[in-house]
């Protein structure tokens, strides 16, 4: 990447002069450098100068100057370098830098912008994780396309990447849906029921209730009420948890692994757990419950592993769960969570260390809801069924393009505003129509120049220095960022900074488009245009295969 390349000249280049500012002045090991948002401070910047002052003991232009000097001289990659303020560095690059990132792209095209890490990790993504008692809502749809594009974004960082789906399938929750759906199944059939008090009351239940009367008929109603319940519970999960695997995988969300909780229970985990726990004095008996000392390791209090009835609480499978994971080899964990988990961190982290981890193995990403709007409205309710939106319902108004962009559009710290209506808009107003739109017109570019005879010419045979025009360059700018943007989402955790410069580069492509024509211009420039149109092309399909959104030729 080119800041690898700038970080290393800068590095050499303060490694020679910090000798002449005292034996006391060390290169950092860190040097940050920035793109500018507009081009006239340069092509990068960085302030390196200013955050060595101090450690130096000098004036920061003096650092400054010197540096400028021995990089001028040093670096071929560099054209000139200009200081500014008390100390910035502006680099611009050489003239004919910009566009060999054309010949880059064409020549690595659809791995470009995959990196190869310094450190390669073998990562577990675990997302989505819901309570197979009924339909995903739009949050667990957002939590769907993050957990996803995460995964995608750090295995083109160079990492690999496991995807994991908890089922939530043990406890009393289980018990009470599978009363549910009995109690519908029978109302269905003609019998007066009493439902129970607490139990699911949506449509959806009629509707699992209905699928097994129209396979089985009436034959169940001779079963004792007990069998019913645990007939009734393992039909409707089954009958659920393939649906929701169904609408993930409709949503080109596609599991590694889909864990079992209920597992823990049967095969000892969870008691293993308590009992190893109890061992090591991490835990201890009070008022006939099991307590963990999570407090020993920066938790608030101390948290119930087995009640005093003896049944475990969710913590304890948690706590095994997260044993299995560390058992099975990865470098990192990382869980995305709802906000309504925030204060569940602090416990599990304490629970990783008292498992003998360290508990920066595992990281949260504790995110915020999703603000359903219809041309600024808040929607609550379905029109079909007069209850809750379901995530299948937006997908089905407003397919899987614009809902996995839409949900990635900002960082998961924040709530998303998801306009219906314009997600469903054919315009520029629409961020997610804007890009594909980019990519379909490079299409229809190509298409055209080879329908009036306009060949694309080889890598080779294009004169690449031909790429002059202010909208030609700023293009080439924006397609060399692709493996930085990469890095950055794959570093920071951050998804939605790929739909920022998708948008970005979208906008430089029809910014071009407008000022520099390809069909029918001389041979030579028409040659070098549909070289770097083709590029643009390869990029955006790039960055949004790396979102999981689809890059159409038409639209």
């Amino acid at each position: 990447m080119i800041r690898d390349q700038l970080t290393a000249a800068i590095t050499a280049a303060l490694s020679e002069i910090s000798g002449d500012f005292g034996p006391d002045a060390e290169v950092p090991q860190e040097i940050h450098i920035e793109r500018p948002k507009d081009r006239q401070f340069g092509d990068y910047t960085t302030n390196v100068s200013m955050v060595l002052a101090r450690s130096w003991k000098c004036n920061p232009r003096e650092i400054a100057v010197a540096l400028s000097a021995k990089l001028e001289m040093a670096d071929d990659l560099l054209d000139r370098t200009e200081i500014a303020g008390p100390g910035f560095i502006n680099i611009y690059l050489q003239s004919g830098f910009q566009q060999k990132i054309v010949r880059k792209i064409t020549e690595q095209g659809s791995s470009y912008g995959r990196l190869v890490a310094d450190e390669p990790k073998r990562i577990q993504v675990e997302f989505v994780s819901a309570n197979p008692v009924g339909p995903l809502h739009v949050g667990h749809g957002r939590w769907a396309a993050v957990g996803d594009c995460l995964a995608r974004i750090l295995e083109a960082a160079g990492h690999q990447v496991e995807r994991e789906f908890y089922v939530n399938d043990f406890g009393a929750q289980m018990g009470l849906f599978g009363e549910s759906v009995a109690a519908r199944y029978r109302e269905l059939l003609g019998e007066t029921i009493v439902f129970p008090e607490q139990g699911y009351q949506g449509s959806y239940i009629i509707d699992i209730a209905q699928e097994i009367v129209d396979s089985d008929g009436r034959i169940h109603l001779k079963l004792s009420d007990d069998e019913q319940k645990e007939l009734f519970k393992e039909r409707a999960y089954r009958q659920v948890l393939d649906h929701l695997k169904s609408s993930l995988s409709d949503f080109d969300v596609d599991y590694d692994v889909w864990f079992s909780e209920r597992e823990l229970h049967t095969n000892g985990s969870v008691q293993r757990v308590v009992d190893s726990m109890l061992e090591r004095n991490h835990a201890y008996i009070k008022d006939g419950a099991t307590w963990m000392r999570t407090s020993d390791f920066g938790d608030e209090k101390d948290r119930v592993l087995v009640r005093s009835d003896g049944t475990p609480t969710y913590f304890a499978a948690d706590v095994a769960y997260h044993a299995d994971k560390l058992s099975r080899g990865f470098d990192l964990l990382i869980n995305i969570w709802g906000a309504d988990h925030h204060g569940y961190v602090p416990r599990v982290k304490a629970a990783i260390e008292s498992l003998g981890s360290d508990p920066s193995s595992l990281e949260v990403i504790i995110g915020q809801l999703v603000n359903l709007t219809r041309n600024g409205v808040p929607v609550r309710m379905s029109k079909r069924t007069g209850e809750m939106v379901t995530f299948e319902d937006l997908l089905d108004e407003v397919g899987a393009d614009a809902t996995r962009f839409f949900f990635l559009m900002r960082s998961t710290d924040s709530a998303v505003d998801f306009d219906i209506e314009l997600a469903k808009e054919r315009s520029s107003s629409n961020p997610v129509y804007y890009v594909q739109y980019a990519h379909a017109r490079v299409c229809s570019i190509i298409r055209t120049a080879a329908e009036r005879g306009q060949k694309m010419p080889s890598i080779d045979e294009a004169d690449l220095s031909l790429l002059v025009d202010p909208s030609e360059i700023t293009l080439m700018q924006e397609l060399s960022k692709l493996p930085e943007i990469v890095q950055r989402c794959a570093d920071e955790r951050a998804p939605h900074k790929m739909t920022t410069y998708l948008r970005s580069l979208a906008e430089a492509f029809h910014s071009f488009y407008t000022n520099c024509r390809v069909v029918g211009v001389e041979k030579e420039i028409a040659g070098a245009r549909l070289r770097l149109v083709d590029a643009t092309r390869q990029v955006i399909s790039n960055g949004l295969g790396m979102l999981g959104v689809t890059a159409p030729d038409q639209m």
